[in-house]
């Protein structure tokens, strides 16, 4: 590696102690010292391709015990954060099941109100005029349980058979 001292002396320059100009015949274009121009650097390649590194037990230890304490530090956290949130969401569940009965009782209530506009006596009496049904004359109804008669057919054999 050549330095600059070498580089400029390549041109026909020489580089060394400052000389004083003595008048009009010195050569006022010389340069003067520069700082570390006796010192040469070298470069050397190193191979480290086969070396081997040794394990260091200490190092696996303390590697093992910061994972032991992380460890052991989330467990402690999640153990105590769980039952805040679990609580968290069972109130939002609760909220939306009491949003939803709510919903519930006032869609039930709007049935009763439909079913109790279908079922009006004046609308069924509209509904049987335009159907033209008419109420049963005294001879035309049969009532099949008569309890009356005491007797009730049974699919049961009989003592006599």
């Amino acid at each position: 590696m050549a330095t600059l001292a070498t580089f400029l002396q390549s041109f026909g320059r020489t580089a060394g102690p400052a000389r004083p100009a003595t008048g009009r015949g010195s050569n006022a274009c010389l340069l003067r010292a520069l700082p570390n121009e006796d010192l040469m650097l070298y470069t050397k390649k190193i191979d480290n391709s086969r070396l081997v590194r040794q394990s260091d037990p200490r190092s696996t230890g303390e590697c093992l015990s910061t994972i032991g304490a992380v460890s052991a530090l989330a467990i402690v956290l999640i153990t105590t954060l769980t039952p805040s949130v679990a609580g968290m969401i069972a109130g939002y569940q609760i909220q939306s099941l009491k949003q939803e009965q709510q919903r519930l009782v006032n869609e039930g209530r709007g049935l009763e109100v439909e079913e109790a506009r279908m079922l009006s006596t004046e609308r069924l009496q509209i509904l049987a005029e335009q159907h033209r049904m008419v109420s049963p004359k005294a001879g035309q109804v049969y009532h099949l349980n008569d309890a009356s008669a005491g007797t009730v057919a049974a699919n049961r054999p009989s003592a006599d058979e």
